[in-house]
């Protein structure tokens, strides 16, 4: 598999791809010629639009198929948008893209550069080079979202008539191809299905019983999640497959990579991996049964649940898998960003030290490399391009002559990684530092550990 940087190429093989990009993000794709336009506006592809000749987009992915696009098509560009219309891809988790082959099989993956305030990024392009096909990494943000990169690409963009204008009010003429843009939707990070009953089958009044067990302890109730039942039923099957208890497939996917492939970004997760018990029941009463399988099932956080059970070939043993998670949303990445702020303020100030001023560059280099992290599978102050935590920081806009950094991975709240930072000797000479005077903090759920933290110190 090939990892790519930002103007890297890598050959394709033959046949149906799938780019994945999964997160809080709407795909959208442009389908032009030698010349870099469109031929008319079903070259634009995106929500309203999902399907062109050879090109299709998907909950988190776009399949193309070179030899099935319109006569005259050369190259396929994949954008990536917030899911909440207007949201600064800055706020959300990195851009990572996963190129799958024919039969599955990883091809290449490329971690995009770290956007701002841009609203739209041009991801990578798929372009025919003489007989073949290849892939080209881009990277290119643009801050007037989905229209400027409409324009960019020959097409005239116009806004869906509101309802409040006029009957017959004017829509601007132009002789360029036209695309009428709808109004922005309004669409949470990692949206939920509607609340539905639990499926029929073993796992019938799973939900039911789970919401009972919340509501006597305070807790509110969690809906069923397709996305988190869709990894659970995975995980079970690897699990039954090696006939064991384990947090990795045999692939060596996570049960964290597997939700984050579903598109489900998470602010938070918690699970129950278990085998033996025949029914639901069961199953629950053991994750009930114990202070630390209860406490998960019990979460105020968690919002939503995923739950599967596979039987081994032999049907001598069952493995349940649930997946529990709060999903993300730039308002709750602040709120837990924040709250590791004031608790490090508060070693701080036990120690008789003046607090950290919080530091929206520095901010922005801990998210990049927590997102880095989990987008390129390392866990190091190194990054694999060699780039150090002063590095980062700098290319943010720091102008801080000393820079420090502590990371952490599989922490699942800010307490418990603020509290294993202050366990750990050089973690907490650094929290501790008299001459550090500003903080950056960054989080993304996914990756093998499920967590990743970043604390970025400047004085």
């Amino acid at each position: 598999m090939y990892d790519l940087v930002p103007g890297g190429n890598a050959p394709l093989p033959p046949g149906p791809l799938t780019l994945r990009v999964p997160g809080p993000f709407d795909l959208s794709a442009v389908i032009t010629g030698d010349d870099g336009k469109v031929a008319g506006d079903a070259d634009f592809v995106f929500y309203n639009q999902p399907t062109a000749p050879g090109a299709r987009l998907g909950a988190d992915a776009l399949t193309v198929d070179a030899a099935r696009l319109r006569p005259g098509a050369s190259r396929v560009t994949l954008v990536v948008s917030p899911a909440e219309p207007e949201t600064p891809l800055g706020r959300l988790p990195a851009v990572a893209l996963r190129v799958e082959g024919p039969r599955g099989e990883p091809v290449a993956r490329f971690a995009a550069p770290r956007p701002r305030e841009e609203t739209a990024l041009l991801v990578a392009e798929i372009y025919r080079r003489g007989p073949a096909w290849k892939l080209r990494a881009l990277g290119q943000g643009y801050a007037d979202g989905l229209a400027g990169v409409a324009r960019d690409f020959g097409l005239d963009v116009t806004d869906e008539p509101d309802p409040a204008d006029p009957p017959g009010a004017p829509v601007p003429a132009s002789e360029a191809v036209t695309v009428v843009m709808p109004r922005p939707r309004v669409s949470a990070a990692a949206p939920a299905p509607a609340p539905t009953a639990a499926p029929p089958g073993p796992l019938q009044g799973f939900l039911a019983q789970v919401n009972a067990a919340r509501a006597a302890a305070g807790a509110p109730a969690v809906q069923l999640d397709a996305r988190l039942t869709e990894a659970a039923r995975a995980h079970s099957a690897g699990m039954a497959q090696r006939g064991a208890l384990a947090t990795e497939g045999p692939d060596g996917t996570s049960l964290y990579q597997r939700v984050s492939a579903t598109g489900y970004a998470y602010l938070a997760i918690g699970e129950h991996l278990v085998s033996g018990p025949r029914d639901p029941v069961g199953f629950l009463d053991y994750c009930l049964g114990q202070d630390r399988t209860r406490g998960t099932v019990l979460e105020r956080a968690f919002t939503h649940v995923g739950v599967a059970e596979v039987t081994d070939r032999r049907g001598d043993d069952v493995f349940w898998t649930a997946v529990w998670a709060e999903p993300f949303s730039p308002g709750g990445l602040a709120r837990a960003t924040a709250e590791v702020l004031a608790l490090t303020n508060g070693h701080r100030a036990a120690a008789g030290l003046g607090p950290l001023a919080p530091d929206p560059r520095l901010a922005a280099a801990a998210q990049g490399h927590s997102a880095d992290m989990v987008a390129r599978g390392f866990y190091a102050h190194t990054a694999p391009d060699g780039s150090e935590p002063w590095d980062r920081a700098a290319a943010a806009g720091s102008t801080h002559r000393r820079i420090g950094e502590n990371i952490a991975c599989g922490q699942r709240s800010p307490t418990e990684v603020v509290t294993g930072w202050m366990n750990s000797p050089g973690h907490r000479a650094n929290i501790l530092k008299p001459s550090f005077t500003h903080l950056g903090v960054g989080f993304v759920g996914g990756g093998a550990a499920g967590t990743y933290w970043t604390q970025l110190f400047g004085g």
